[in-house]
């Protein structure tokens, strides 16, 4: 069994600890740390995808409609040989 946690190191509590422990009680575990970047950063790295990303923001600022895909349509996408970011994305907001 394999799990990820992705939390603030000060969230790590005794509480925390001993559900780990409840969890995999008499097993060997491993425990990896790693600290992790922050994605909107990472996102904006290439200069492509900076652009892009920001076209996207500006369409959806701009009433721009985006496309609603269906989850099979988004599993394609996985599976696609392009590059997600080659790909017209448009961010929808519910709510």
């Amino acid at each position: 069994m394999q799990s990820t946690y992705r939390l603030w190191a000060d969230e790590i509590t005794d509480n925390f600890l001993k559900g780990l422990k409840n969890t995999y009680q008499d097993k060997e575990i491993e425990i990896i740390v790693q600290e992790v970047e922050d994605e909107t950063a990472y996102l904006l790295k290439s200069e492509a995808n900076r652009k892009h990303l920001l076209k996207a923001v500006e369409d959806v600022r701009n009433g721009v409609p985006g496309h609603i895909m269906t989850f099979e349509e988004l599993e394609k996408l996985g599976t696609s040989p392009l590059p997600l970011w080659t790909m017209p994305l448009r961010l929808l907001m519910i709510g």
